[in-house]
């Protein structure tokens, strides 16, 4: 049945009202796009923030209270609380039960383990090894723990005479080279003593340290002066000096070093390259994230 069209009529919408309809839905759709702009913004902020507090957290080893966090990164406890609150459940950070303090937790860890794997070291180790080749003229190398020894990663020859010619990848003991000793001294004394009841300390030349006691003088020597020295121990007719690289930790990942003839290695130029080796240490600990250090190897 047909409407009537006096019926139709009274059901067609006026044009002022019309109008009035089609102006109140653009601005929804304005809003609409205001609001995921709004949405987007906001989560960007949240997520600045949440960065900005796990470079706090990573910065304090000690740990670091919520009202200390809060200042340092500028926001209110209560939004600090609930980002970090977040953060903990993910397990980037963690909450100690006694003290309340945030720490880093394990998930950043094999993040970063996963990013320092043994060839991007190599890379960003090389231009730094480079340098201290050019400036000291001996080989320079990088080593890191593999079990109880110590394997090279990297080296670079300089510009003198008679340049060594270990090749990357080779295994050295660890209680006869100064890398090795660097290595020594960053365990703990449980896992230093467990080291010497299994290793054999094999003489490798008449001033290879052979006695445990001995021994450990040495690595308490190390850990005193951050410098391990290899005075014809591996190789008789070669000098090594080498210092410890450490990473986001603080805790000691490798140790570059130099290596050199005796003739030429006299201690006294040792000393002299050993300011040399540590400013490329500071660097090279600066590019694996460790704390407290400048590009120019300065504290």
């Amino acid at each position: 049945m047909r409407t009537p069209a006096k019926t139709r009529a009274h059901l067609k919408r006026p044009a002022s009202l019309t109008g009035r309809f089609d102006r109140a839905i653009e601005p929804a759709r304005h809003d609409i796009d205001q609001d995921a702009e709004d949405r987007q913004r906001v989560g960007v902020q949240s997520l600045a923030r949440a960065f900005a507090i796990l470079e706090e957290v990573a910065r304090h080893r000690e740990g670091i209270g919520l009202a200390d966090l809060s200042k340092l990164v500028g926001l209110h406890n209560s939004t600090t609380f609930h980002l970090a609150k977040t953060m903990v459940s993910l397990g980037y950070i963690r909450q100690e039960k006694d003290s309340k303090r945030y720490r880093v937790g394990r998930p950043l860890f094999a993040l970063a383990a996963s990013a320092l794997d043994e060839i991007e070291m190599v890379n960003v180790a090389t231009p730094v090894l480079e340098a201290v080749s050019r400036e000291t003229g001996e080989t320079g190398h990088f080593a890191v723990r593999m079990g109880d020894a110590v394997v090279v990663i990297a080296r670079t020859s300089g510009p003198g005479a008679l340049q060594l010619t270990d090749r990357v990848g080779v295994v050295r003991p660890a209680h006869c080279t100064a890398v090795g000793k660097i290595i020594l001294a960053s365990l703990r004394d449980d896992q230093l003593q467990r080291f010497l009841e299994r290793v054999d300390l094999k003489p490798w030349t008449e001033k290879s340290i052979t006695e445990p006691p001995a021994l450990l003088r040495e690595i308490a020597d190390v850990k005193r002066t951050r410098v391990g020295i290899d005075d014809g121990e591996f190789n008789s007719e070669v000098r090594c000096l080498a210092v410890p690289v450490t990473d986001f930790t603080g805790h000691t990942i490798g140790a570059l070093g130099i290596s050199g003839p005796i003739w030429r290695l006299s201690h006294q130029t040792l000393q002299t390259h050993a300011k040399i080796v540590q400013a490329a240490a500071s660097r090279l600990s600066a590019a694996f994230g460790a704390p407290g250090q400048l590009a120019d190897g300065k504290l």
